[in-house]
């Protein structure tokens, strides 16, 4: 079929999601005997034993990993994944030492499905432990199975991102969501990406997190929809009310031990869950981890571009220009995406993401701001994204 060619399975649009087709895909049961590395299925999901996996082959535990995360349940738990405690021990307190700063510090933290102050939550934090602890930073990451996970669905080249999450007694459950990339823009936004992105966005990241303490279920650790991940259009339905009701009721959620790390493909139907316990402050570290493959070829200076063609927009816009021709400059302008971005200075408050610098140039052009305002925001933009 041609590349041009509009039609069914081209386009996917909200109106099209199908419970009733959602719900045979979840519905299937994970054999264990497609998996034979894994040492058991609880509920779904893959459970590794990762001293068993460190006796294997590294190939053949990629590839079964590859197989689980692409067409499989779309999540995998790797007990004992950290196995001397103490580097976790050393990592939390270097993690606690950090909420406690930024709490004394008064500093707002917004998180991108649940409300704000709901937990603890660290941004930025690999290059925060880095400089707070490089000696346990080294220990941490140096893990062989954060490494063996990452290069199997990633390839060579991934970058690593942190985040920690502590979620406190009492502290309620996130909403259910998909995540990075298509899973942080609007519905509208989502919609206007073609079916082949829609399938390529969850290949370009990896969802980890890293259990910092024991999480009975009773403390709230994730809750998973495995094979929801298969659901092509699941970024178009996971904010529809159906597929909500549907995934409250059909979760899965399992006990984690300190240590224990937890992988998914970032489609999988997923949300923090519910803190009820009355003494447990359930600390994870959130590792979202990147294609190398997610850069442009060349860099751009794209805040210079923008200040040197705005006046020109102005114009052709007093002149009568058609809108559609002036969005086509700004978007040649412009970079289009919040991401990445400092999220301590640009935090997704009252959102999924801030806004990019293309929606910015657009909002000048829309409002008439003068050139010097525009020149202003952009680079008050530019140093919030500053690491």
């Amino acid at each position: 079929m041609s590349l041009t060619t509009a039609g069914p399975g081209i386009w996917l649009r909200e109106e099209d999601c199908d419970l009733d087709a959602f719900r045979s895909l979840v519905d299937e049961r994970t054999d264990p005997a497609e998996y034979p590395l894994a040492d058991g299925v609880e509920r779904n999901v893959l459970v590794y034993d990762s001293d068993r996996l460190r006796a294997a082959g590294p190939e053949q535990v990629r590839t079964e990993w590859v197989r689980a995360l692409l067409d499989g349940p779309g999540i995998v738990v790797l007990k004992r994944a950290f196995p001397d405690l103490d580097v976790v021990d050393r990592a939390s307190a270097v993690f606690t030492a950090l909420i406690e700063r930024e709490r004394a510090a008064g500093t707002a933290r917004g998180d991108h499905f649940a409300k704000p102050g709901a937990n603890d939550r660290v941004w930025n934090a690999l290059d925060k432990m880095a400089a707070h602890d490089p000696v346990t930073f080294a220990d941490y990451y140096g893990n062989d199975m954060l490494a063996l996970i990452s290069g199997a669905w990633l390839g060579p080249g991934y970058q690593i991102t942190s985040q920690i999450n502590q979620v406190n007694p009492g502290g309620a459950a996130q909403s259910v969501h998909r995540d990075y990339h298509l899973g942080f823009l609007r519905q509208e936004q989502a919609a206007r990406y073609p079916a082949h992105v829609h399938r390529l966005s969850p290949v370009l990241t990896l969802q980890g997190a890293v259990a910092h303490c024991d999480m009975p279920v009773e403390s709230g650790p994730t809750l998973y929809l495995p094979h929801s991940q298969r659901y092509e259009p699941g970024y178009l339905a996971w904010r529809r009310p159906e597929f909500i009701a549907y995934f409250e009721e059909h979760h899965v959620q399992l006990p984690l031990q300190k240590g224990d790390a937890v992988f998914f493909n970032p489609a999988l139907f997923h949300a923090a869950g519910h803190n009820r316990s009355a003494d447990i402050r359930r600390m994870a570290n959130l590792l979202q981890i990147s294609s190398a493959f997610g850069r442009a070829m060349e860099t751009v200076d794209r805040e210079a571009v923008s200040n040197a063609v705005y006046p020109v927009l102005l114009r052709r816009k007093a002149e009568g220009a058609d809108g559609d021709w002036l969005r086509r400059v700004v978007a040649a302008c412009a970079e289009g995406y919040p991401f990445p971005t400092n999220l301590d200075l640009d935090p997704p408050v009252g959102g999924l993401a801030p806004p990019s610098q293309a929606e910015t140039v657009w909002r000048a052009v829309a409002e008439d701001w003068s050139p010097e305002r525009l020149r202003q925001e952009l680079r008050a933009a530019a140093e919030r994204r500053r690491i």
